[in-house]
Order: structure tokens, then sequence, then C-alpha cells
């Protein structure tokens, strides 16, 4: 957990490093406190305490900005705060939530001091369609609601236990909350997209997942079924539309990945193993095998005949590897 306690002329670097740049006016006496629990990359989860306060993000900062798929989801915790986005006015009460997306201008203001819990993320990582996240922005979540409740002391007991969890852990955590809050959602926008949402634009994010992650060696249909709020059946049936299954598509994804190191003269010193491991594949074989099925050729002839550098001798594995 990093920790960090900082006055009203610190604020908006604060703002700018754990969460979105905006422009910020406090008082003299000002001071705030912020907590953060790194989950993974660009996903982390926040506490904070801040004194009276208010924060702009302008259209030209929204416009410009390089963190536009930056989200904020947030849960009063203690006190009161107000939010406008998109014409949208939300006003905080204890126990109550809020998305905020950083494509859009916005302001947010508290007359009082208090406390927030948020939640930081990429929207990629949302299994929404591009609008109905928009849709979903500045609209109050009532804790009321079961799935706010749930998501609500979800985020609050993984703040209390982040620091024991491992990576992996910390990383599924993560996720998890992700998930929640998608399902959450679907008491604030009636259209988010579940099992009967369109099959199109579902299918083209999990395609889209699978070519970002096929590098994690533990991706599997149940894990991207679980990412995506679907039965495994469902993404069955949404990859046959493509004549193919997930499995498949995943393999192929990491088969043209490791064609391309192959290929490249900065990998020349990298073995099979290396590449195997660099692409997703657990086991040396099954990559060589699976390598070989698909391009007609083993993994260290392939690399022979296209890897031009003049410095690309054969490793021993590939010396070893049956032709």
């Amino acid at each position: 957990m990093r920790i960090h306690e900082f006055s009203g002329a610190e604020f908006e670097d604060v703002l700018g490093e754990f969460f979105i740049p905006v422009i910020v006016r406090s008082g003299p006496d000002f001071r705030g406190r912020v907590a953060v629990q790194e989950l993974d990359k660009g996903l982390s989860l926040s506490l904070t305490r801040w004194g009276p306060r208010s924060a702009a993000r302008t259209e030209q900062m929204a416009a410009n900005s390089s963190d536009e798929s930056r989200m904020i989801f947030t849960v009063q915790v203690a006190s009161r705060s107000h939010m406008l986005q998109r014409d949208r006015f939300a006003d905080l009460a204890t126990g109550t939530a809020v998305l905020a997306e950083a494509r859009s201008a916005y302001r947010w203001a508290a007359h009082t001091e208090n406390r927030q819990l948020t939640l930081t993320f990429s929207r990629e990582l949302l299994p929404l369609r591009t609008a109905e996240i928009t849709e979903a922005c500045a609209r109050i979540m009532d804790p009321a609601t079961p799935a706010t409740n749930m998501l609500g002391a979800y985020l609050g007991h993984l703040f209390k236990i982040a620091d024991g969890l491992t990576a992996p852990q910390r990383l599924d955590a993560g996720h998890a909350a992700i998930d929640l809050l998608a399902m959450a959602l679907r008491d604030v926008v009636p259209s988010v997209p579940g099992c009967d949402g369109s099959a199109e634009v579902l299918l083209e994010m999990m395609l889209r997942h699978l070519r970002e992650h096929s590098a994690d060696p533990h991706l599997q249909v149940e894990e991207l079924a679980r990412r995506h709020n679907v039965s495994v059946s469902h993404v069955y049936t949404l990859f046959e539309r493509i004549g193919t299954t997930p499995a498949a598509y995943l393999r192929e994804q990491r088969l043209l990945a490791a064609q391309a190191m192959l290929a490249d003269p900065r990998c020349a010193w990298l073995g099979t193993t290396d590449i195997a491991a660099a692409v997703g594949f657990v086991e040396r074989r099954t990559f060589e095998r699976a390598f070989r099925r698909y391009y007609g050729m083993t993994p260290g002839n392939w690399r022979r005949e296209h890897c031009h550098s003049g410095s690309a001798p054969a490793t021993p594995e590939e010396e070893m590897s049956p032709r």
C-alpha cells in the first residue's frame, strides 16, 4: 500500500498521479490523505480523505489527454459530495456510488471533509459498449440495491486485505471487482450487455481480449467467460459464428506472435523455450508441435529461412528439434 499525505498546493499533482488530471480549488488549510492498493497495471483501489474542495476537468483537458480510457468508480464512505458530468448531476450521500469517465468533462465538489473509496481502471476492462459506459456515468448507484451493496462491501474488504494477497491474487481480485461493477451497472443502465446482449459486439470484445492477453499461459475459456459475464457454452456459441473455437483462436494468436519473434533479428539470441514462454506456451514441445502443424516446419527451420540478421545461429534447442 502506498500512503501519501498532502496539502492544497500538492492537490493537483496527487490527483494527476493517482486518478485523473484536473484543476482544483481548496482552502489554505486544506489537508488530504490517499492510500492506494495497486491491483494490476492501471488497476488500483484507493481510500481518500480530504477537506472541502472543488475539482474540474475541462473539455480541453478531456479532448487532449492521453488517459482518455481511464475510468473512476467512487463509493462515498463518509459525508457528502456532488458530481456533474454530461449534464447529469449526482448527489452522493454516504454509501452511494457513481461512475465517471476521463474522456468527458466533469466537476466534483465537497463542502465538508469526506472520505471516498475509489476503483480506478481502464474502460477496456469493463464489458460494456462505449455508449453504455458513457450512459452509466454520473448516475447514482443506490446502496439499497443488492448488487451495489455487495460491490461496496467487496471493495471495502479488498482494500483491507490486499496487502496480504499475492500478485496473481490481487490481479484476480481486481478483475472480480470489475465483474461486480458490471453486474451492479445493470441497475443503472438496463442495456448492459450480458448473455442476451449484442452477439457481434460481445464476440469482438472477446477476440480483442484474447489478442491482448495471448501471452498469459493461464488464460482459458472459463476465464474468458467469467471476464465477460457469460457462460462457457455461450462463448463457444459465439465463436461458432467465425468457424473456430476460443482455444484455436488463442493458439493462432500465440503462433503469430512466435512467428514474428522468430523473424526478428533482435530476438535472435532467444531459444525456442524462451519464445514459447513469451507467447504463452507452457511447454516447448507443445509449442513446436503446434508450430509445425500450422506452418509445416519446425520453429528452428522457420527461423533459419526468415531471420536474415546474419547473427541467428541455431540454438542447442533448435538443433535437437526434429526436422
